[in-house]
Formats: C-alpha cells, structure tokens, sequence
C-alpha cells in the first residue's frame, strides 16, 4: 500500500517488521551501550539519517547518528564518530544526558527539540524540554540553558518527549507528568500526553487538555508521543506503560489534534516471539520515506538491544 492510499483510508495497520537496524558495539567512549528513541531525519530519495541516545560506562546519555538506505537497512552507511550533542553543565536540567525527540525546521533552519535529563535523589531522574539549533559542523547548539517546557503548577515533575508539527503554527504533543507512584517498590512518574502551541517555535502555551489519558487501571504512563497528519486526520503513536507489563504500542486519531480517540488494537505491531523486541516495542518514529511509510522503534530494555524497522504494508 502507499502512503497516497493509506492516506484515504481508516483501517487497522499492519506494519511489517524489516529487522533490527542498529545497536552499538561498544567500542566508542560516548556510546557503550544503547541506541534509544530513535528519531529520523529524511535525507534524499529512501535515504534517512537517524539520531538516537546512547550511554557511556557512567550511563551519562549523548546523541549520535546512522545513516541508512530504507530499501536495505541492515546496512549501515555512516555513522557518528563522535556525538552530534553532549550533555549539559553541571547542575543544569541535561546534565546527566540528552535524547533526541523530533526534528523540525525553524526559520528555514533545522531545529532538535530534545529530553533533558537530570538525576535526582528522592526520585530517579527529572525530564524536561529543550531545544537545539544545528550549526555548519552539523553538531546541535543549544537556543538556551533552560527548558523551554518548564515546571509549571499542574505539571510539576516531567515535561518532555515532544512531536512537533508545523502548520499556520507549530503545534506540539508531549508527555506531561504530574504524580509520582510507587511500582513494585520502586519510584515511577505517572505521565499523560498534552498539548502546546507556539507562534515561533521556542515560546510554548500549554492546553489543560490531556489529549491521551488512561482507559486501564494498570496504566500509568505513555512514552513519546509522535504525530503525523494525514488530509483530515492527525495520527499519534505513543507507548503504554502498565504495572505488571512492559512497554507496548498505542495508537490513536483525531481531526483536530486536540481531542483524541484511541485506537490501540489498529497499531499493527507488538513484540516478537524472540529476539531483541521479544519483551517490549517502545518510542515509535513513523516517516514517509520514497512513497512508503516507515516505522523505527526500540525493543527491549528501552534501547539496549538497538533500534528496528518496520514498514506499512
């Protein structure tokens, strides 16, 4: 199917899996383990450029890069010597590591709207916004020190992992956290999805409306959210986080962006019955890419076993 006519059509997906593309072997300093929230870039013709978190042996996060050729991604064509952005300075919200969230032209220019993370003492981590601008070396300089998704009263603990759109402006989806649970013993952020709207891309005006909230009592958190319209309709893939389960694939519709109607048994893809996606399929990317449309993903363990790709039949 193309994307031309998927595009005229609502009907449960299929998506079929390509395999796992990348994950690191360990020997670059920045990059021992992981290759997280995988986040593509199209280049020309069925090539795409994907950025991607991994850790160091302090487990500080950096963002580096593949390349690939869509028709055969098995193989990889270029790769980052050496982080495309570093994490932040002591005491700031990135200091302990930076993922990448979605790529989105400003001013002409590209942009990288980022997670920042910041280890904590009485929970794991704080998670927040910020945004990037790519210089001439291709390497990402940050717009400002600071979030541009801040604490605010009603979202006082994570702000992050947006998808950005622009259309007569820039419209964004994002996980929005606002409770602190305890699972199996251990500290957990409980996390919706939520909606901003910006004039220039860098200033950010927050909706009270929770675009995907939870419909099971087990649910508590949804991992990053990606957005594409299609015509009349805005669609998001997210993942569902669960006590008792791992990471799954979510999917929902909406004509307007703001109200959502979920639709989590049309996402077309869950994990394999072995190998590295076996447990969990998480932070899902979909991209049109040479007339086709293309989904990478991470598997187990959130990343460390590598991203994959699978492709709308």
């Amino acid at each position: 199917m193309t994307v031309q006519e998927y595009k005229r059509k609502k009907l449960s997906m299929k998506w079929v899996k390509q395999g796992l593309v990348y994950t690191p072997d360990g020997s670059q300093w920045w990059a021992r383990g992981y290759a997280t929230i995988p986040t593509a870039e199209v280049l020309d013709g069925s090539m795409v450029r994907i950025y991607f978190a991994s850790v160091d042996e302090r487990k500080h996060g950096r963002i580096g890069f593949v390349e690939i050729d869509v028709r055969n991604p098995g193989k990889i064509l270029r790769r980052s010597d050496e982080p495309v952005m570093d994490i932040g300075a002591p005491g700031t919200f990135d200091d302990s590591g930076v993922n990448p969230s979605c790529i989105q032209s400003i001013g002409g220019e590209p942009h990288l709207f980022y997670i920042g993370w910041q280890r904590s003492e009485r929970v794991p981590y704080l998670l927040f916004a910020g945004l990037a601008k790519r210089n001439s070396e291709g390497r990402f300089e940050r717009m400002q020190r600071v979030p541009i998704l801040d604490r605010t009263e009603s979202e006082p603990f994570l702000r992050s992992a947006t998808s950005v759109i622009r259309e007569d402006r820039f419209r964004m989806w994002y996980v929005s956290g606002d409770n602190w649970i305890t699972v199996d013993g251990r500290p957990y952020p409980q996390y919706r999805i939520r909606y901003a709207e910006s004039s220039d891309g860098h200033s950010w005006s927050s909706s009270p409306r929770i675009c995907i909230d939870f419909e099971d009592p087990a649910e508590f958190g949804f991992g990053r959210p990606w957005v594409v319209r299609d015509g009349p309709i805005y669609r998001m893939w997210y993942s569902i986080r669960s006590r008792g389960a791992p990471y799954r694939l979510g999917y929902a519709e909406s004509g307007d962006g703001i109200e959502w109607e979920r639709m989590d048994s049309k996402v077309g893809l869950t994990t394999s019955e072995s190998g590295w996606d076996s447990e969990m399929v998480c932070y899902p990317c979909v991209v049109d890419v040479d007339g086709h449309r293309y989904m990478f993903y991470n598997g187990n363990q959130h990343g460390s076993t590598g991203f994959g790709m699978a492709v709308l039949e």
